[in-house]
């Protein structure tokens, strides 16, 4: 866990696994490569958030470009 997510579950204890649940569902696309890693990955916390057409400016560890990546949420498909 990066700094900022140890911070967080120490300060909400009992929202931790949301938090950490929700930012998985948050993903970071590369527009050159198409590859794609979740904010959790990435050290970083989603949680109750909403965006639409937000982009994070960042290098690609696949192909290695510096682009602006997309953040979109996929949540998991609901359990039956």
């Amino acid at each position: 866990m990066s700094r900022v997510q140890r911070f967080f579950a120490r300060l909400m204890p009992a929202r931790a696994g949301d938090m950490e649940s929700e930012s998985r569902e948050w993903l970071v696309i590369c527009p050159k490569c198409g590859r794609e890693r979740n904010i959790w990955e990435l050290g970083g916390i989603r949680y109750k958030a909403r965006s639409r057409g937000k982009r994070m400016g960042m290098r690609c560890d696949a192909c290695g470009s510096w682009r602006m990546h997309k953040v979109v949420r996929r949540p998991k498909p609901a359990r039956p």
